[in-house]
């Protein structure tokens, strides 16, 4: 009985311990989907004319986060800039 008490324990420190984790990793996943996207994004909008975007993984989170509002920020502070 007693071991049946110990191995039930075990299973649920484990459950516990996966869901914590869960959550912090599905972040980093999205955030990382987030910024291949916005990298993507970046690389089309460099193959037109007349405008020449830094492909690097800063920029890639800000249009990756933001969208299309961050990717029309950084045009304009490029032709600010």
């Amino acid at each position: 009985m007693n071991e049946l008490i110990g191995v039930l324990i075990i299973v649920f420190l484990v459950v516990a311990l996966a869901r914590l984790l869960m959550a912090p990793l599905r972040l980093a996943v999205k955030l990382a989907v987030n910024a291949a996207l916005g990298l993507l994004a970046l690389w089309l909008v460099n193959m037109l004319p007349g405008i020449s975007l830094g492909l690097n993984l800063l920029n890639a989170l800000i249009v990756g986060l933001f969208g299309l509002p961050g990717l029309i920020l950084l045009i304009l502070l490029h032709w600010i800039l």
